[in-house]
């Protein structure tokens, strides 16, 4: 019984509603990154189990009175809701965080492949001379020889 009133239970449905405006976009941006970061189909799920509850009690506060369906404006406070509450505090700070930290782990693979490719000893395929020096190389002997330059290669 809340505030004298018996048939107000419902109230309690705006609970996460309320604080879904501060707390859940940081929310989603983790549950972003967490989807970033691990695979499969568990941090998804949690990121659609999440915010449930506030977008859909909202939702229905947006679109149940259906007497002002017929007001000019309905079409307007809908878009802006969509635009606001969904999209803005829990879509984008989950494609945020997921966006960034595959952007991070992508450039900080990237910086360890060239750090290892540094750090890596010259194999013996990389100290052997290439087709072209190779070539350039017979090319040298055959001028050397006196051979023409078509005389002093070797056919392949």
């Amino acid at each position: 019984m809340m505030f004298g009133y018996s048939d107000e239970w419902w109230a309690l449905l705006f609970v996460p509603v309320v604080l879904w405006v501060p707390f859940g976009p940081f929310v989603m941006a983790g549950t972003g990154v967490w989807c970033a970061r691990r695979p499969g189909w568990w941090p998804r799920l949690w990121s659609v189990l999440l915010p449930l509850v506030p977008v859909a009690v909202s939702a229905t506060a947006v679109i149940l009175p259906t007497d002002t369906w017929d007001e000019p404006t309905h079409g307007e406070d809908v878009l802006g809701y969509v635009l606001v509450y969904v999209l803005g505090i829990t879509v984008l700070p989950w494609v945020l965080g997921y966006g960034i930290t595959r952007l991070l782990r992508w450039a900080g693979a990237r910086r360890e492949r060239g750090r290892e490719l540094e750090l890596e000893p010259k194999s013996e395929l990389e100290s052997m001379p290439t087709r072209a020096q190779d070539r350039a190389q017979a090319q040298t002997q055959g001028e050397d020889l006196g051979l023409g330059p078509d005389e002093g290669r070797a056919e392949s």
